[in-house]
């Protein structure tokens, strides 16, 4: 491992790229709360770490993919911290899901992007049924109440829509990343600033080392989701994604129009916002890739791939939780 001990030039470069203005036109387009731009750091052995090498660490675009090995955390918050961020982060909590609100926040204060700013919304049909959990300094919690609905696929479709107008309608100027995470699901290690970028996908923890043909896309050409057999690059989770405040209302938009597209001609997407997900990331790459240690299967499942699990399922009974399984 080559020594890091001087990286104090590194530090004051990258830190100049952070402070850079992103384009005029972005900024003006899309109100964010502070000025940023997204920092690659990769290779990893740029600042003083070993690049894995039983893990593709770059997409085919180029694009990083963050595993445990891969970065330089302490390095990496020096300069994101700099900028004064604010991170919104979203969870739905419907009908018996309010089960796992408290273990997710109280995960989330320990490993979450300590240290920033983190403006939790919670999207449930049961606010009184909402844990009092203890927050930290800069960290906030809002409550959204929406109305309850009869099938879980139609809670996971209706995500989208809510999404796009939370940015739209609160979030413009006030934020400068946005995650939208699963509830039933707690934090087991770092999730922090190198999961930040203009566009994140997480590999799906059951397909990341599955071959294409058998990742479960929408094969129906009826369907807006549709990705024909020999094409797609990941398989991508529905329960983790973020970005910019632009580019996710970008995502958000179009994964709800193509849903509504879709409800219009009565066909519905094998995995409904899943689905649309992985269209729309096959035709809009992310720039940059998370390892399924942001998403894992839960925290007793091993894989020789995955050094440390950062977030995963809780185990549930489906069948139980979910109102029409």
């Amino acid at each position: 491992m080559r020594q890091s001990t001087n990286r104090e030039p590194l530090v004051a470069e990258l830190g100049k790229i952070a402070k850079a203005e992103p384009p005029s036109c972005t900024s003006e387009a899309w109100p964010s709360k502070s000025m940023h731009s997204e920092i690659v750091v990769q290779p990893a052995e740029s600042v003083g770490r070993r690049i894995r090498t039983d893990v593709a660490s770059v997409s085919p675009w180029s694009a990083p993919i963050i595993w445990e090995g891969t970065f330089d955390a302490t390095l990496i918050d020096s300069i994101y911290k700099q900028q004064n961020l604010t991170i919104a982060t979203t969870v739905f909590a419907l009908g018996k899901y309010t089960r796992f609100i408290k273990g997710f926040l109280e995960s989330a204060e320990h490993h979450y992007f300590v240290g920033f700013r983190v403006h939790f919304y919670l999207f449930t049909d049961q606010p009184k049924s909402v844990p009092e959990v203890k927050m930290g300094e800069n960290r906030s919690l809002t409550v959204v109440k929406v109305q309850s609905l009869n099938r879980w696929q139609d809670i996971s479709m209706n995500r989208m829509e809510k999404l796009e107008k939370l940015i739209e309608n609160e979030l413009a100027g006030e934020a400068d990343y946005i995650f939208c995470l699963d509830v039933d699901t707690m934090f087991y290690g770092r999730w922090g600033a190198e999961s930040l970028g203009r566009l994140v996908g997480v590999i799906h923890p059951w397909f990341f080392d599955a071959p294409r043909d058998q990742f479960t896309y929408e094969r129906r050409p009826e369907s807006l989701a549709y990705i024909p057999a020999g094409e797609g690059d990941y398989y991508y989770a529905g329960a983790a994604f973020g970005g910019t405040l632009e580019d996710v209302h970008t995502l958000t938009k179009t994964c709800r129009e193509h849903l509504n597209i879709d409800a219009a001609n009565s066909i519905e997407a094998v995995w409904q916002e899943e689905s649309h997900l992985n269209k729309y990331f096959l035709l809009n790459k992310p720039s940059k890739l998370l390892s399924p240690e942001y998403m894992w299967r839960g925290i007793n499942e091993r894989a020789a791939a995955i050094k440390k699990v950062r977030f995963a399922n809780v185990p549930k009974n489906y069948a139980e939780v979910r109102p029409n399984a």
